[in-house]
């Protein structure tokens, strides 16, 4: 058997974590700085917030279409220095309009550097152990999950400074470029130089459905991400436990990991989608029905669960109905409506919270999460099954 734990894929997945630690460090806390620097208002805070997941959402067809067509080392260091450049604009973001527009600014070159490493990940892994090693990929995001809120919480906790925050997340994010920089690639020749531009080149058509089933999920997780911190201050009275639970939610997202290697090495994509679906609804149902510190604790261990299967899974069959050289525009596609998803989340967490409540907005994620699995079980199987591509198939 080929050997999936080789220098650049150990390599790719440390700057991959440095990657998300630097953006999970500041996320779940973002909202409390804006209130209380700028006295930002719930709906202000939603659509400051959004703009970087806009940008994301914007940039990522446009990276999927460089990433396939240019070297993919060159595009993917130019992404990690301009993400890391940019941590550098918080510092001196002094009133509320500048740090909007860099946080929105930022978006671009986080949205472009996920697909860039993701898609050299891909590049390095053996063939014969794809589908497996897109899953332990997964693990770089979710240890950086479960340690930089803890982390980011932590630091406010003691000191209440975030411009030592926003540092963190600079030197964090520099670490990272500097491992991405040590990589080296296979000799590859560019993927599709030329021709003409289309619609496809930036979008993977072909894997539609499962783009849209994901946009249900990344929902979800936009709101529960971004306001889980502010609900639990002022709905539950919980204000040092926002830590535990992204902690408690990225060891359900490293166990499904672990636990899914083998049905992924299998080529099980359909059933880890179908478990992951299932266990997120679980997890999101008891989190809005029990609002007390059982549903608290308990539910962010079957949502990192759900997430873990769902994400390697999806990301697979993404891969699996796209050709070879459309690795790039997959990854891309697969992420756009991820942010799609999230920055749906964002505007409307939000706005319901703003005129409604944040106990309305979470019973919205509940019953986006159940929609998003029917519409899995009822179509996007299927969906995917009639489409699949042979494994020797360009």
């Amino acid at each position: 058997m080929e050997k999936l734990w080789n220098r650049n894929y150990l390599k790719v997945m440390t700057a991959n974590f440095a990657l998300f630690f630097a953006f999970y460090l500041l996320t779940p806390l973002l909202p409390i700085y804006l209130n209380e620097y700028f006295s930002a208002s719930k709906d202000m805070i939603g659509v400051v917030l959004s703009g970087y997941t806009i940008t994301t959402l914007l940039i990522r067809p446009f990276s999927g279409f460089l990433v396939d067509s240019f070297n993919r080392k060159h595009v993917l260091m130019l992404f990690y220095f301009l993400f890391f450049a940019f941590f550098a604009g918080y510092l001196v973001a002094g009133s509320l309009l500048l740090f909007a527009v860099v946080r929105t600014l930022h978006g671009g070159p986080f949205g472009g550097l996920t697909v860039a490493n993701s898609t050299v990940a891909v590049d390095i892994l053996p063939p014969s152990r794809r589908n497996e090693g897109i899953g332990y990929y997964g693990l770089s995001n979710n240890l950086a999950m479960a340690l930089a809120p803890s982390v980011g919480v932590a630091v406010y906790h003691y000191t209440s400074d975030f411009h030592l925050l926003f540092w963190i997340a600079l030197l964090v994010a520099g670490f990272g470029m500097a491992v991405d920089y040590t990589i080296k690639l296979p000799p590859k020749a560019v993927a599709r130089s030329g021709g003409k531009m289309s619609f496809k080149r930036f979008f993977l058509t072909r894997g539609w459905l499962i783009a849209l089933n994901m946009v249900f999920f990344g929902f979800c997780f936009g709101v529960l991400h971004n306001y889980l911190a502010i609900y639990s201050k002022e709905v539950m009275g919980v204000t040092g436990g926002t830590g535990v639970f992204f902690f408690l939610l990225s060891i359900g997202l490293i166990m499904a990991r672990l636990m899914g290697s083998k049905s992924l090495r299998k080529g099980l994509l359909v059933r880890n989608a179908g478990e992951g679906a299932v266990l997120s609804s679980l997890g999101y149902v008891l989190f809005v029905l029990c609002p007390n510190d059982f549903g608290y604790y308990v539910s962010p261990l079957l949502i990192g669960l759900g997430n873990g299967h769902i994400w390697p899974a999806f990301m697979n069959m993404t891969i699996h109905v796209a050709a070879n050289n459309e690795r790039g525009t997959a990854n891309s596609t697969l992420l756009v409506s991820w942010d799609a998803g999230i920055g749906l989340g964002l505007l409307a967490g939000g706005l319901l919270s703003e005129y409604i409540g944040y106990s309305f907005a979470f019973f919205t994620v509940a019953f986006f999460q159940l929609a998003g699995t029917a519409l899995f079980f009822l179509a996007t199987r299927h969906f995917f099954l009639a489409r699949r591509r042979t494994p020797g198939e360009a």
